[in-house]
């Protein structure tokens, strides 16, 4: 299964500036302010070869006159349930809090894989009040600057020797997975309960009903694959938990360990936020991606309907515009295989491999007549190109990659989806420094 590591801590113990360090971005806001962080940020990130993502929770307190507190705390028990290992940070400068000890208690409770880190040890002087942290009984400290960087490199050696084996992982692995993914009560677990033709998930009228995430093998008209769905049976004294920050956590795991996604969207809402941020994590992963509005039959139709309802999606989705959209309605049976239809040929999609003498012979020609835009009176040539096996991901081998703009690999991935198929994939176009 993925490796997914929650960040938590107090607020202003620096959760967000390690985040930024470890997957070397700006995506979370850094204040002074305690508590900036009310919301989580994802990110992936490598260390020795290996991937895994994060997740950065808001700042754990309890007492204070924040209106946020509850729903905050109720994020850093579910991301630490949803886990494989805990990042947890406290302030060196601080000493041990109580509120670092109610944290303690959290992760201690979970008999999760946690890792220490002592933060804002900007100087070597403060190495040795990491020490103070021992007491906590969570295991080794690890001091860190997440400003500098100091201190890093230690911990992250600890946190990739600690992930948890993939033990977890699907057997049959050359068998398509596809994962059903979107926000609470938009028809996941009926649409899986029809295509089955029985009831394998709890629906009910409740949002968030679903909890695990399911596997199931799929062998009916001449298809074979695992549907992935993150559904299951909830208690309801579970049901006040924060739902949104669960949908966040268990997507993120379905869509990490599938091939092709399915996003199914609510026709009555179209394309809410949280509907992109679920598509920009499929985009980060390079999954295939099918979008499904459901529930159809509930919207009154003229002759364009479907077609003006596409264009508001796509407009919505920019710029990653190549995704095949179905229309249907689970409680009609409208269009179910053809959803499995078209999911199973964005998984060939997504495994299809271009010989690289197809490419060179393809782009070489193009971009010596549309060559790159000259900077600072530099020309780019390009010397050949590759498709890493098993990936969407084009190397583009050139004198001077770092003068490549945007704009021209937005117009090299339009001619490669014209050229071949990749509908439904995310496709990168990397331009690299031929040695």
């Amino acid at each position: 299964m993925a490796n997914i590591i929650a960040i938590v801590g107090r607020p202003n113990v620096g959760k967000s500036t390690l985040f930024n360090r470890i997957t070397e971005t700006r995506q979370a806001i850094v204040d002074e302010i305690a508590g900036v962080t009310r919301d989580r940020h994802y990110g992936k990130a490598e260390w020795g070869g290996v991937e895994f993502s994060l997740v950065d929770t808001g700042g754990y307190i309890k007492g204070s006159e924040d209106i946020f507190e509850s729903q905050i705390a109720k994020q850093v028990q579910v991301a630490i349930e949803e886990c494989s290992l805990v990042l947890f940070v406290v302030d060196i400068t601080d000493g041990v809090t109580p509120f670092d000890k109610e944290v303690a208690n959290i992760v201690r409770k979970s008999k999760k894989k946690v890792i220490l880190v002592a933060n804002k040890a900007d100087n070597f002087e403060r190495n040795p009040q990491a020490s103070e942290f021992y007491q906590l009984g969570l295991g080794e400290v690890y001091p860190v600057s997440s400003l500098s960087g100091a201190g890093t490199g230690d911990m992250l050696d600890a946190l990739v020797a600690s992930l948890p084996k993939d033990e977890g992982a699907l057997n049959d692995v050359d068998i398509p997975k596809i994962a059903i993914v979107g926000r609470p009560n938009v028809g996941k677990s009926s649409f899986v309960n029809s295509l089955l033709e029985e009831d394998r998930n709890m629906v009910t009228p409740i949002a968030g009903t679903t909890r695990d995430t399911i596997h199931t093998r799929f062998t009916k008209f001449g298809y074979d694959f695992w549907l992935v769905d993150t559904a299951g049976m909830r208690r309801k004294a579970k049901v006040q938990e924060d739902l949104e920050f669960y949908s966040v956590m268990r997507t993120i795991n379905a869509i990490e360990n599938c091939d092709v996604c399915v996003l199914m969207l609510d026709a009555e809402n179209g394309v809410e936020a949280q509907d992109l941020s679920i598509l920009s994590i499929v985009e980060k992963n390079r999954k295939g991606l099918v979008i499904v509005v459901n529930k159809w039959d509930l919207i009154e139709k003229e002759t364009q309907t479907a077609k003006e309802y596409e264009d508001k999606i796509r407009e919505r989705i920019a710029p990653f515009r190549d995704i095949p959209i179905v229309f249907t309605s689970v409680i009609e049976k409208q269009r179910l295989l053809k959803v499995v239809e078209i999911a199973m040929t964005v998984y060939a999609n997504k495994t299809r491999h271009i010989p690289t003498r197809e490419l060179n012979d393809f782009f070489l020609p193009l971009m010596a007549s549309h060559a790159p835009p000259p900077v600072k009176g530099k020309f780019v040539k390009v010397k050949y190109v590759t498709q890493l096996k098993g990936e969407a991901l084009f190397l583009f081998y050139a004198n001077l990659p770092q003068y490549v703009t945007e704009s021209y690999k937005r117009f090299i991935e339009n001619k490669l989806r014209e050229k071949w198929d990749f509908n439904g994939v995310p496709c990168v176009i990397s331009f690299r420094k031929k040695v």
